[in-house]
Protein backbone atom coordinates (compact mmCIF):
# COMPACT_ATOMS: atom_id res chain seq x y z
CA UNK A 1 0.00 0.00 0.00
CA UNK A 2 2.16 2.53 1.34
CA UNK A 3 5.28 1.38 -1.35
CA UNK A 4 7.78 3.65 -2.10
CA UNK A 5 7.10 6.47 0.84
CA UNK A 6 9.20 8.98 2.64
CA UNK A 7 8.20 10.56 5.96
CA UNK A 8 9.10 14.73 4.97
CA UNK A 9 6.86 16.39 7.42
CA UNK A 10 5.72 16.58 10.90
CA UNK A 11 2.42 18.70 11.05
CA UNK A 12 1.22 20.44 14.20
CA UNK A 13 -1.93 22.24 14.84
CA UNK A 14 -0.94 25.40 17.14
CA UNK A 15 -2.97 28.34 18.58
CA UNK A 16 -1.07 31.02 18.16
CA UNK A 17 1.38 31.34 15.20
CA UNK A 18 3.45 34.22 16.12
CA UNK A 19 4.18 32.11 19.74
CA UNK A 20 5.20 28.92 17.82
CA UNK A 21 7.77 30.72 15.64
CA UNK A 22 9.34 32.84 18.62
CA UNK A 23 10.02 29.65 20.54
CA UNK A 24 11.00 27.33 17.85
CA UNK A 25 13.75 29.84 16.40
CA UNK A 26 14.22 31.51 19.72
CA UNK A 27 14.19 28.86 22.14
CA UNK A 28 15.30 25.86 20.10
CA UNK A 29 17.32 27.52 18.10
CA UNK A 30 15.90 26.17 14.17
CA UNK A 31 15.87 27.90 10.78
CA UNK A 32 11.89 29.05 10.67
CA UNK A 33 9.46 30.42 7.99
CA UNK A 34 6.50 31.84 7.30
CA UNK A 35 4.71 30.71 4.14
CA UNK A 36 0.82 31.14 2.48
CA UNK A 37 -0.82 28.35 0.84
CA UNK A 38 -0.53 28.32 -2.72
CA UNK A 39 -4.02 30.01 -3.06
CA UNK A 40 -3.48 32.14 -0.72
CA UNK A 41 -5.11 30.49 2.31
CA UNK A 42 -4.06 30.75 5.86
CA UNK A 43 -0.44 30.99 6.67
CA UNK A 44 2.01 28.01 7.84
CA UNK A 45 5.25 27.85 9.46
CA UNK A 46 7.76 25.51 8.33
CA UNK A 47 11.24 24.47 10.49
CA UNK A 48 13.03 22.76 8.12
CA UNK A 49 15.06 20.03 9.82
CA UNK A 50 18.41 17.99 7.85
CA UNK A 51 17.76 14.86 6.22
CA UNK A 52 14.80 16.39 4.54
CA UNK A 53 12.07 16.29 7.14
CA UNK A 54 10.04 19.84 7.87
CA UNK A 55 7.95 20.55 10.41
CA UNK A 56 5.36 22.35 9.51
CA UNK A 57 2.78 24.50 11.62
CA UNK A 58 -0.85 25.62 11.12
CA UNK A 59 -3.05 27.91 13.33
CA UNK A 60 -5.91 25.83 14.30
CA UNK A 61 -7.98 24.16 17.30
CA UNK A 62 -5.20 22.54 19.83
CA UNK A 63 -7.02 19.17 21.36
CA UNK A 64 -5.60 16.01 21.69
CA UNK A 65 -5.33 13.81 18.80
CA UNK A 66 -5.41 16.31 15.91
CA UNK A 67 -1.63 17.01 15.85
CA UNK A 68 1.00 15.98 15.24
CA UNK A 69 0.30 14.37 12.03
CA UNK A 70 2.83 12.17 10.58
CA UNK A 71 2.78 12.76 6.63
CA UNK A 72 3.68 10.00 3.99
CA UNK A 73 4.75 10.99 0.73
CA UNK A 74 4.31 9.27 -2.17
CA UNK A 75 7.03 9.58 -4.80
CA UNK A 76 4.73 7.75 -7.44
CA UNK A 77 1.38 9.61 -6.79
CA UNK A 78 -1.41 7.84 -7.58
CA UNK A 79 -3.12 9.34 -4.05
CA UNK A 80 -6.62 7.96 -4.86
CA UNK A 81 -5.69 4.03 -5.75
CA UNK A 82 -3.68 4.50 -2.05
CA UNK A 83 -6.68 5.39 -0.35
CA UNK A 84 -9.26 2.97 -1.51
CA UNK A 85 -6.08 0.24 -0.74
CA UNK A 86 -6.46 2.03 3.22
CA UNK A 87 -10.47 1.46 3.09
CA UNK A 88 -10.47 -2.17 1.58
CA UNK A 89 -7.75 -3.51 4.30
CA UNK A 90 -10.49 -1.93 7.19
CA UNK A 91 -8.27 1.97 7.69
CA UNK A 92 -10.48 4.78 8.50
CA UNK A 93 -10.36 7.79 6.80
CA UNK A 94 -10.58 10.35 8.78
CA UNK A 95 -10.06 13.62 5.59
CA UNK A 96 -10.70 12.56 2.30
CA UNK A 97 -8.36 13.32 -0.59
CA UNK A 98 -8.47 16.78 -0.78
CA UNK A 99 -6.67 19.88 -1.32
CA UNK A 100 -3.58 20.75 0.03
CA UNK A 101 -0.60 23.23 -0.23
CA UNK A 102 1.07 22.66 -3.29
CA UNK A 103 -1.12 19.03 -3.98
CA UNK A 104 -3.18 16.17 -2.51
CA UNK A 105 -3.55 14.92 0.72
CA UNK A 106 -5.37 12.68 3.33
CA UNK A 107 -5.64 11.49 6.50
CA UNK A 108 -6.78 8.24 8.21
CA UNK A 109 -6.53 6.84 11.36
CA UNK A 110 -4.25 3.70 12.74
CA UNK A 111 -6.25 1.33 15.00
CA UNK A 112 -5.37 3.66 18.09
CA UNK A 113 -7.21 6.81 16.57
CA UNK A 114 -3.46 8.39 15.39
CA UNK A 115 -3.90 10.33 12.39
CA UNK A 116 -1.93 9.66 9.75
CA UNK A 117 -1.54 11.20 6.27
CA UNK A 118 -0.41 10.55 2.67
CA UNK A 119 0.70 13.43 0.30
CA UNK A 120 0.86 13.43 -3.20
CA UNK A 121 2.50 16.56 -5.32
CA UNK A 122 -0.02 18.35 -7.66
CA UNK A 123 2.32 17.69 -10.51
CA UNK A 124 2.13 13.87 -10.23
CA UNK A 125 -1.32 11.87 -11.52
CA UNK A 126 -3.89 11.21 -8.59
Amino acid sequence: MLRNVRIDNVVFMVADLARTERFYAGVVGLTVERQADDDGGPSMLIARIPGNLDLIFFEGEVKPGNSPILVFTLAEGGIDSVVDELVAAGSTIVTPVSHAPGGWSADFADPDGYVLSVYQEARLAR
